[in-house]
């Protein structure tokens, strides 16, 4: 008989043997120097722990994170009173976690160091972040300004067949909106492509297409990190998620909907540096913006702002946060979601679970608040409180849906409120768009009289007209001979428009607009009534922003209804 001697197996025997020996020292070892010990090749480790410590330390220092749970983090050590590991763990401690050590094998750590090349170049949390770091995607963020250089990165991306490229698309897409200030990102799918689109100062831009077997799989990595189910696709979902940078954390909310030929995503970007404006950089007309400086420094009353989705109220409220606070006051906020952290302030966020805004305004006039924002006001009960409290001794700050400021009266009559007490409350109602600002690169100047282009010539007539009316004649600029027009440049990425300015109109408590708010008045009654405050329509803010050289008539067409 043959005795044949397999090398491998026997190799793979004593390759066994060895690691058991090494797991039962390791376990001896725990006892002496009283630490818990774990076996990692039992449990999944965790991406979220595993990132708090880069791969390089963790390798040099024979240590990785395997859990995490709220801001403890599980921490494995091949030696945990080694000096190398305190260090590690002095670090997380100073970052605000709560570290437990475990000793561990060195199978062990390998085993969690395997798990690195899944962080690839973004990293998924369950707790709903991606994580955009690295030298290559903060080089996106920082060299990418312009939309043909982000179309180029991402077509190249997508062209390339590598493993990581869905994670290295998102995170392009991504990138790339927050490189150009985009609010939104859209990606609509249609029969044999899927269509990219930022949007940019408010309006929809073209960036490229790719295919539809590389959609899907963005598509599930999109609902993965969004806390979304992969198997739902005939019902709209909502999810979230953050987007963690060196200048801070950002929030993407998520809207997925279904579509003729897949779903439809739309993420959109919560960037904090967009909404830290100052009141006074706003763009509001210097007389409005000093009654309202009045108006905000009272101790009680209302102020409502008004306008669609997008047109910068958040902002607005921000800024009025903002000026009137200072260590004397106590103010609370209900958002969905809060925006932007401002410190010193009681900022709460709505959710599903029952916390909402009229749960949320309840409890903040339990608290002793002299000052209360309310994200917006909904219903009757949001608003009723909402009334009492700016009638017994809170500042208000507030934002309702209609379409002017006059608008706001019978929307609250609506709502059920009484008309006898809106007057009392309510001390300012004022409503905003958001126009884009001429590229001053490269916007063209056109003197009227020099011009005899038909529609040139009926744009003069619309600008007279609308100055016309205008009720205080100082704010009336003396020369009204040109206006300028976009033309489009590489600053601007070929639209003519950078950035972008808010146009207002306000109407504030008088006794006029008391007597028609208590009969009731329609708007076009109010705005009758509003007659003698001398203060500007959007129309007509719009209109000397024009004559400024700060907007054009047609974006100003684009926003607002210019014909009455």
């Amino acid at each position: 008989m043959t005795i044949v001697f397999d090398e491998d197996k026997q190799n793979r025997r004593v390759g066994d043997l060895l690691k058991k020996e090494e797991e039962d020292l390791v376990q001896v070892l725990a006892g002496k120097y009283n630490v818990e010990y774990i076996n990692l090749a039992t449990i999944p480790v965790s991406t979220d722990a595993l990132r708090l410590i880069d791969e390089p330390t963790s390798r040099a220092n024979l240590v990785a994170g395997f859990a995490l749970i709220d801001k403890r983090i599980k921490v494995a050590a091949r030696n945990p009173a080694a000096q190398k590991t305190l260090d590690v763990i002095e670090k997380l401690k100073k970052d605000g976690y709560e570290p437990e050590i475990y000793i561990v094998s060195t199978q062990s750590l390998e085993k969690a160091w395997k798990n690195y090349k899944d962080l690839s170049f973004a990293l998924e949390s369950k707790a709903g972040s991606l994580e955009i770091s690295g030298d290559e995607i903060s080089a996106i963020i920082d060299s990418a300004k312009s939309l043909p250089t982000v179309i180029s990165i991402l077509e190249n991306t997508v062209a390339a067949k590598k493993s990581y490229r869905v994670s290295r698309i998102l995170e392009i897409i991504v990138a790339g909106a927050l490189a150009l200030n985009a609010s939104d990102i859209h990606l609509e799918p249609e029969e044999s492509y899927v269509r990219l689109r930022y949007r940019l100062d408010g309006v929809l831009q073209d960036v490229t297409r790719f295919d539809n077997e590389t959609y899907a799989l963005v598509l599930s990595r999109i609902k993965l990190i969004s806390g979304m189910k992969l198997n739902i696709k005939k019902d709209a979902q909502d999810g979230r998620f953050s987007i963690r940078l060196k200048i801070g954390d950002i929030e993407v909310r998520v809207s997925i909907l279904p579509g003729a030929y897949n779903e439809s995503i739309v993420m959109r970007l919560l960037n904090p540096k967009s909404i830290n404006v100052s009141l006074e950089e706003l763009g509001i007309p210097p007389k409005l913006l000093k009654v309202l400086l009045e108006e905000i420094n009272r101790p009680d009353g209302m102020t409502l702002t008004t306008g669609p989705t997008g047109s910068g109220k958040t902002t607005t409220l921000y800024a009025f946060l903002k000026k009137v606070h200072n260590t004397d006051v106590k103010i609370i906020t209900i958002e969905d979601p809060v925006e932007y952290h401002l410190p010193g302030i009681v900022q709460t966020q709505v959710n599903d679970k029952g916390y909402t805004f009229l749960e949320g305004l309840r409890a903040a006039v339990r608290q002793d608040p002299d000052i209360i924002m309310v994200g917006e006001i909904r219903d009757n009960e949001t608003a009723e409180i909402a009334i009492n409290s700016a009638l017994t001794g809170h500042l208000v700050f507030s934002t309702i849906h209609t379409n002017d400021a006059a608008g706001t009266f019978p929307r609250l009559i609506e709502l059920g409120v009484n008309p006898k007490i809106i007057p009392s409350a309510l001390r300012v109602s004022m409503a905003q768009r958001l126009v884009r600002r001429l590229c001053p690169a490269c916007r063209k100047e056109v003197v009227f009289t020099e011009s005899t282009d038909p529609k040139i010539v009926a744009n003069q007539k619309l600008i007279e007209s609308t100055v016309a009316l205008i009720e205080d004649k100082e704010l009336v600029p003396a020369d009204r001979s040109k206006m300028w027009l976009p033309v489009g440049c590489e600053k601007c990425n070929k639209t003519g428009y950078k950035g972008r300015m808010g146009i207002y109109e306000a109407i504030f408590m008088t006794r006029e607009i008391e007597n028609a708010v208590v009969m009731n008045a329609s708007d076009r009654e109010i705005w009758e009534a509003a007659k003698g405050q001398g203060q500007l329509t959007m129309k007509q803010d719009g209109v000397l922003k024009i004559l400024s050289g700060i907007t054009s008539i047609e974006e100003l067409e684009r926003v607002i209804a210019l014909e009455n």
